[in-house]
């Protein structure tokens, strides 16, 4: 026993500096620790900052409500928007005009055809023929780019425009 005792008297220098060297590295992983404990805390605390006191659970909950709704939105959106899209392929989309002198008498351009199509070239083209003694106007239905009735030259021109457009 004296004999570790002599030994240990002897190195006792040696066991100081060891052991104020691992003080020194036990503060500085002390001083470390504390470092990214603190970062820590403030990124717990951006995280958590507007909560009032409320838990993390509630406040996921109360989102996924929100989440919840917007989709209930979005597909009555998306239902308004589609009844939308069918009610607007029937109204006239494509609109062709070409005034013509109908009657070589007559001075100027004064008759017209007007063609009104939807988006699947159904509608009516509209005729006015200016005379000098009288003016007449008429409509014949387009049912998908074809006529039942015949077409003047006029006509067919305006009903090629309107559905090229």
């Amino acid at each position: 026993m004296e004999n570790l005792l002599n030994t240990i008297s002897g190195l006792q220098i040696y066991l100081t500096l060891g052991l104020a060297l691992l003080v020194v590295i036990l503060l500085i992983l002390v001083i470390v620790l504390l470092q990214s404990t603190n970062k820590l805390e403030k990124k717990y605390r951006r995280l958590m900052r507007g909560v009032n006191n409320k838990n993390i659970e509630e406040l996921i909950i109360q989102y996924l409500d929100k989440v919840d709704e917007v989709k209930e939105d979005s597909n009555k959106l998306r239902e308004v928007y589609d009844s939308m899209d069918n009610r607007i392929k029937e109204c006239i989309q494509k609109v062709s005009i070409v005034r013509y002198r109908a009657f070589e008498d007559v001075g100027s351009d004064l008759s017209f055809s007007i063609a009104l199509l939807n988006d699947e070239n159904s509608g009516a083209i509209i005729t006015g023929i200016y005379g000098r003694n009288e003016s007449t106007t008429y409509a014949k239905p387009i049912d998908q780019g074809i006529s039942r009735y015949d077409l003047s030259e006029e006509e067919e021109e305006v009903l090629k425009t309107a559905m090229n457009k």
